[in-house]
């Protein structure tokens, strides 16, 4: 193999992609767009029996000195059909400031495979924020609680 096929290899399968972090090693950027699952309701038992949850969408601005800028918060549900847009303008978070959205436990429109796709961005690199979805939920005696957090499905390009 020559080395020009093997930096090509390496060029492609992303070992030849530059990321920009901080001095302590941190990952930095200055926007993505993140998909975030959640679940307005899960199954159990033998016969699927639907547990109706409460969920909480919160996005935490983990920068200490910067503020970031959300763009877009929409809400899918499991067939991929856009239910709501919560912002009609982006929205400033200042450093270390957080904003959730609430589906509550009576809204099951978006299904076990809904999602929300958030986008963000900054001046500057920074920490990206944390973007994570919390449910919650109660039957007879019994309740749950769970998280899932966002994964990155695009970075913004400068």
């Amino acid at each position: 193999m020559t080395i020009i096929t093997l930096a090509g290899i390496l060029l492609f399968s992303g070992f030849g992609a530059t990321r920009a972090f901080s001095d302590d090693g941190v990952q930095l950027s200055a926007g993505q767009t993140v998909y975030v699952a959640v679940y307005s309701h899960i199954y159990s038992g033998n016969r699927e029996q639907p547990l109706y949850l409460a969920a909480t969408l919160s996005m935490r601005n983990t920068s200490f000195e910067h503020p970031i800028s959300i763009l877009r918060v929409d809400y899918y549900d499991s067939a991929g059909k856009l239910l709501k847009k919560y912002l009609k303008e982006p929205l400033e978070l200042g450093p270390m400031v957080s904003v959730r959205y609430i589906i509550r436990e009576a809204d099951t429109k978006g299904g076990s495979g809904a999602n929300f796709i958030v986008k963000w961005e900054s001046k500057q690199k920074l920490t990206p924020p944390l973007i994570e979805s919390v449910m919650i939920g109660t039957k007879s005696q019994q309740g749950i609680s769970f998280t899932s957090r966002g994964q990155v499905v695009e970075e913004r390009s400068r």
